[in-house]
């Protein structure tokens, strides 16, 4: 029988990914997926001190602490790891409502149709070019 290792023994595997690891992003209350994320040693260590979400943006390689502009803050309410110690999933409250840089509760706002064109199903919350100038 496999034994399950004990909490001092994982940690998340950033080596894998060179040095990032993907966050899947949910809201605490609804396990809502909100986001998909990287995040590499710094910001791991800077979300677990500060209790909000931080992540590494891939683009502008650098760290950014969620909602630092927008106000829309993820305050850190459970962090899980899995088997591989290559992903994490992050549980979320949501300040703000929305987790979406384009201004929608859920990056994930776009539904296919049966023709597998992508529509828009969710309602913005708030207009990017008035939060982002």
């Amino acid at each position: 029988m496999v034994q399950p290792e004990t909490q001092s023994e994982s940690q998340p595997d950033f080596n894998k990914g060179k040095g990032l690891v993907p966050i899947i992003v949910q809201e605490y209350g609804t396990n809502e997926v909100l986001m998909l994320a990287y995040m590499n040693q710094e910001a791991f260590e800077e979300t677990i001190r500060s209790g909000k979400a931080t992540y590494f943006s891939r683009s502008r390689e650098k760290l950014w602490k969620k909602g630092e502009t927008s106000g829309n803050m993820q305050d850190i309410k459970e962090i899980r790891l899995d088997c591989d110690n290559d992903t994490i999933l992050i549980k979320v409250e949501q300040k703000g409502g929305a987790a979406c840089h384009l201004g929608f509760k859920s990056c994930f706002f776009k539904k296919a149709d049966n023709k597998g064109s992508f529509k828009i199903v969710e309602k913005r919350i708030f207009n990017p070019d008035e939060v982002y100038k």
